[in-house]
């Protein structure tokens, strides 16, 4: 992917996408990829926190019977978020767009005049895709840096002659499809990092 500078607004919101616990149960996912997503999703909440970016969290509260749902200890948020929280918004969704939960997010980002989103978090082609593609559908500027985001494997439950995509591959579809489409721009967290560390029009 070709690295090109970007510009990273006062007021442009992290969301942060259902990084829970319960994604961290292999018996129940299956394979992930990009081992290295926690640690660059740490360090963009430390980028957008320490510049006073606001950052909001988006909690999955799935239905009875997954490890997401409220009733489970995956539902929590992993720790290294948690320890990370501070006065970050958190909206709840029972749904893949976090654009469907409660507080109503577009209502808040309006309220601010906020109109450009990073989207990180989990999973890639599912609920980080959802938001971002409705996000760019909403007119906001979106940006996804796909490093801080992963993925499983997945079947389409057909059976063993069924459909079936790594998650590098499903990743490398939603980069495809969110850039290709223009719902978002693709980029990576170390672009993110160092435009939210130069002075403005830098």
């Amino acid at each position: 992917m070709t690295q090109t500078a970007i510009e990273i607004a006062d007021t442009s919101a992290l969301l942060v996408i259902d990084v829970q616990k319960g994604f961290d149960d292999a018996s129940y996912w299956g394979p992930r990829n990009n081992p290295a997503a926690e640690e660059n999703i740490a360090a963009l909440m430390d980028a957008w926190h320490g510049s006073g970016r606001p950052v909001v969290l988006v909690q999955h509260a799935s239905r009875a019977g997954s490890v997401l749902a409220p009733d489970q200890p995956g539902h929590a948020f992993k720790d290294f978020v948690q320890e990370r929280r501070h006065e970050s918004l958190l909206i709840t969704k029972t749904v893949n767009s976090a654009f469907y939960g409660t507080p109503d997010l577009g209502e808040w980002l309006t309220a601010r005049g906020i109109g450009q989103i990073v989207v990180a978090g989990i999973q890639t082609n599912m609920c980080v895709e959802t938001t971002a593609r409705m996000a760019g559908n909403l007119g906001y500027e979106v940006l996804v840096p796909l490093d801080a985001t992963h993925t499983f494997d997945l079947t389409d439950g057909t059976g063993p002659d069924g459909l079936a995509l790594t998650a590098d591959q499903l990743a490398a579809a939603t980069a495809v499809n969110l850039q290709g489409g223009h719902f978002a721009k693709i980029v990576t967290t170390a672009q993110l990092l160092s435009a939210v560390s130069s002075p403005a029009g830098v």
